[in-house]
């Protein structure tokens, strides 16, 4: 038994231990990532991270838990491709906000969304949730974690089944990794330059965007960048989980208290 994977738990677990101090949901999807990467992608990503992240801030006496994983995001944009499992947003947050509840009155203050679906938009949820739940939630979208260090390794990670992605599932799961099959992942640009310089954004229709589904070239990827890669981001997500179960919960949590600001 792993004491940070709630899947792994029994009952008796909670009734004799001391509570645990941050809860880690993680978000997948199920959708293609080109011809070569199964429709699990981004959930077997973002549970290898949070396992490993737990993991590492248990082994430093931290009472951190993993929760299991939500295979499901918005997929609006990729309908044409098939079998891509569409959750709305407004689906999302009503699935956050209920497992929110499921677990404040347990005494559960600090929860974590990680992240693994880069069609998840979900500052809103925490905006939408903010003084209607006791708890703290905190949102780390996984790859934003190094994008400070992935130069280091990719030279281009690539947007949806590139280099980053396929290097990741090498490294993680490479029995389910088709390097052979993949195609070159080029995209369609739009016709206007400030979309396609990010001054203007719009939902990308993926079947016009891609031809199956890839973003970004995965045909460099190996599994020692993937190695790398999960490397950075497990230690310094974990580093995150290890300061949020130590700091405590007070009137200016998760702040530091302004002088000059009364509470």
């Amino acid at each position: 038994m792993k004491p940070w994977l709630l899947r792994e738990l029994s009952l008796e677990a909670f009734q004799n231990a001391a509570p645990y101090e941050v809860a880690v949901l993680p978000l997948g999807a199920t959708e293609p990532h080109n011809l070569h990467l199964p429709y699990g992608t981004d959930t077997y990503q973002v549970e290898a991270i949070g396992e490993a992240a737990c993991a590492r801030a248990w082994a430093q006496g931290q009472r951190v838990v993993l929760l299991p994983a939500l295979p499901y995001g918005t997929e609006t944009n990729q309908n044409q491709f098939p079998w891509s499992m569409n959750l709305n947003p407004t689906t999302v947050a009503a699935v956050i906000t209920d497992l929110v509840e499921s677990l404040t009155p347990h005494g559960v203050r600090k929860i974590v969304l990680l992240n693994g679906h880069g069609g998840n938009d979900l500052k809103w949820v925490l905006r939408q949730l903010y003084g209607k739940t006791p708890a703290h939630l905190f949102l780390c979208n996984w790859w934003k974690t190094a994008l400070d260090r992935f130069p280091e390794i990719f030279s281009d990670p690539g947007d949806h089944g590139g280099d980053l992605e396929t290097s990741l599932m090498m490294a993680i799961e490479p029995d389910l990794v088709r390097l052979e099959r993949a195609d070159a992942g080029t995209m369609a640009p739009s016709r206007f330059e400030a979309v396609n310089r990010g001054w203007v954004d719009i939902t990308r229709p993926w079947h016009l965007l891609t031809t199956n589904s890839g973003a970004g070239d995965p045909r460099a990827a190996t599994a020692e960048k993937g190695h790398a890669a999960m490397e950075i981001v497990v230690e310094r997500f974990s580093k995150f989980l290890v300061e949020l179960a130590r700091t405590p919960l007070d009137q200016t949590f998760p702040l530091v208290p302004h002088p000059e600001v009364s509470v």
